[in-house]
């Protein structure tokens, strides 16, 4: 008992120096996302070095239409972890356990449907999105095997969330850094040794993340303090909590689809311009992936610290952690996107070493990568709000501008200048116009306002 306390209390986020706390929590993140975006990549650089352009194009555009299957799930596990993170700060223990169990049974349900829906309908979406004609056999062979296991990874993202939000981001990376390595191997086992297509790398993909999920699932199902323990007799679905899950998750998800659904648009125009240019604009979304990571943990970290302490009352400490934190995000982003900016070149050769691929891919970069500033900032705002229980400003603000602006953009500007510049200009316009209003409404709203009522 005593080290289930012990254990309990290095995880709460409502005590200590803030900027310790938040540091301490945020890097684990970052260096599991890392991990997790080095074996998202390995696909490609292995592929793209055994197999050519055409399976590079294949694997390398699957970003966009896995996060369509999958965001709005990933957006309600969120909110579960909202939930989750707010009864933990109030030490309602017995309100986490329902809290937990709700959650995986959903996981579990969910995992099931989206296989079922994912390789059902991929072949469709992938004609739909005017995926090249010599591209779209592989990459209906790679997405339809990914989707099989799609239980593996909403599982995994269940877990990790639970684990998050009770401030242990430690676990997971250790378990992200397992899979990875074994999700490499594999790639070069399948791909580069026996000579597979990229169905294998699609396998290798499942496999590793099956068995991330499983350690994770070992952890809360026999390390865990028993706060937060996990009995699997006890996982089923309780109403009340599932609707609480659903209220904070649903805008979180779909704000997740229609972001996504956004991205299928810009890359089925993306598509027009021919294969090489899918291959070059599929190699930088990977790298790209790496330039987000600092995005990323910081409003991980700020959802998980916000809720926690207005779930603890302590409303001074979570609006100073939120400034730290915002902060925090956008220096370090836009370092990242300066240094990809001049690297680009040379990254993008290592997918391909085809000059029209590497000109495309560097073309996005140049024009994207030094407003990361304002994209870091955007993500992190809406932690914030999301830890605060107001999910529903973000969802309707990136509703606005990363849907139907960029949508509208792209659709009517490219029939009148039919360069891909142009598409590609759609991500920093859309940023600038949510960070505006993310800042007016950060700076004159009071977001903890119902917590303190």
């Amino acid at each position: 008992m005593k080290t289930a306390q012990k254990q309990a209390k290095t995880t709460r986020m409502t005590e200590g120096t803030i900027w310790k706390q938040i540091l301490a929590f945020a890097f684990p993140i970052f260096l599991g996302n890392l991990f997790q975006q080095l074996y998202n990549t390995a696909d490609s650089l292995i592929v793209g070095n055994f197999l050519g352009s055409n399976a590079l194009a294949a694997v390398s555009s699957s970003g966009n239409l896995i996060f369509l299957m999958v965001g709005f799930f990933n957006g309600i596990a969120m909110g579960a972890g909202v939930v989750i993170a707010r009864y933990y700060g109030a030490k309602e223990m017995k309100e986490v356990q329902r809290a937990v169990h709700t959650t995986i049974a959903f996981g579990l349900a969910a995992g099931i449907l989206l296989t079922i829906a994912g390789t059902l309908l991929t072949a469709r979406i992938l004609i739909w999105m005017g995926t090249p004609a010599d591209v779209l056999p592989e990459s209906a062979t790679y997405f339809r095997i990914y989707f099989m296991g799609s239980l593996s990874f909403v599982m995994y993202n269940i877990f990790v969330g639970i684990l998050q939000s009770v401030g242990d981001s430690r676990h997971p990376l250790v378990y992200l850094i397992i899979s990875s390595i074994v999700n490499i191997l594999l790639d070069l086992l399948f791909v580069g040794v026996m000579g597979f297509g990229v169905g294998a790398a699609a396998m290798a993909t499942i496999l590793s993340q099956f068995l991330s999920a499983f350690l994770c699932f070992y952890r809360l199902l026999r390390k865990s303090p028993e706060e937060y323990r996990v009995s699997v007799h006890a996982i089923r679905f309780d109403l009340p909590m599932l609707k609480q899950i659903i209220a904070n998750g649903l805008p979180a998800g779909f704000q997740n689809s229609i972001i996504a659904f956004a991205n299928v648009i810009v890359q089925s125009n993306i598509n027009k311009f021919g294969k090489m240019a899918v291959a070059g604009c599929g190699a930088y979304s990977k790298i790209e992936g790496f330039g987000f990571l600092p995005i990323t943990c910081f409003s991980l970290a700020l959802t998980t610290f916000i809720s926690q302490n207005l779930g603890a009352r302590q409303y001074a400490r979570a609006k100073k952690g939120a400034r730290f934190g915002i902060l925090c995000s956008i220096v370090s982003a836009e370092l990242v996107g300066i240094f990809l900016y001049f690297a680009i070149p040379l990254l993008i050769r290592a997918f391909n070493r085809t000059p029209e691929v590497i000109a495309y891919g560097t073309a996005q970069a140049r024009t994207v990568t030094l407003f990361y500033f304002l994209l870091a900032f955007s993500h992190c705002i809406a932690g914030i709000l999301r830890g605060a229980g107001k999910a529903s400003v973000p969802m309707i603000t990136m509703l606005c501008f990363w849907c139907i602006v960029r949508v509208t953009y792209i659709t009517v500007i490219v029939r009148l200048i039919p360069v891909i510049e142009v598409i590609f200009w759609a991500y920093p316009l859309t940023w600038t116009l949510s960070s505006i209003v993310f800042l007016l409404y950060f700076l004159k709203a009071d977001w903890v306002h119902g917590f303190e009522k």
